[in-house]
């Protein structure tokens, strides 16, 4: 029986295009076996010198993630992607197993000591920000990694459960 997952991530820019097609590539070359579904190769819905209304969208992308025994989160950005966040939702409440990555480098240097004294005056955190309650969803049912070997790793982990 073939596995499917389902791939979250943003993909309005064209940095954001070409880093999820270099990651899909990744992980497919580790799991030829996975039938990933990616929204931004489903032309129907996601040309963007085309026409598809909101309800088209979320049916067409929600039957897919519902369909999928793994899904990939991508929360990096300024702000996690507000869609990705709402597809973290739908497969948490599905019970789908979400693998997010959530590479900022911000979060390095947990130990600094002048880091963490910044944190005491307003507004001079030198950490990143992701929202706890979306990370709870994931973390129910899956786990949050930092970088991209590590995702790979974590992705057969939960397709071989």
């Amino acid at each position: 029986m073939t596995k499917k997952g389902y791939y979250a991530a943003p993909l309005f820019s064209h940095m954001e295009l070409q880093y999820n097609e270099f990651l899909v590539g990744k992980i497919r070359e580790a799991y030829p076996e996975l039938g990933l579904y990616v929204p931004q190769e489903n032309g129907e819905i996601n040309d963007k010198n085309a026409y598809a209304d909101s309800i088209l969208i979320a049916k067409q992308d929600t039957d897919r993630l519902l369909e999928s025994n793994i899904m990939i989160a991508i929360l990096d950005g300024q702000t996690m992607d507000v869609g990705v966040a709402t597809e973290i939702g739908v497969a948490y409440q599905a019970g789908i197993p979400v693998i997010a990555l959530f590479s900022d480098s911000r979060q390095q240097g947990a130990t600094n000591e002048k880091k963490l004294a910044a944190l005491q005056e307003v507004a001079e955190s030198q950490f990143p920000y992701v929202n706890l309650y979306t990370i709870g969803l994931i973390k129910t049912n899956g786990v949050v990694v930092n970088n991209t070997d590590d995702l790979i790793t974590q992705i057969g982990h939960y397709l071989n459960k």
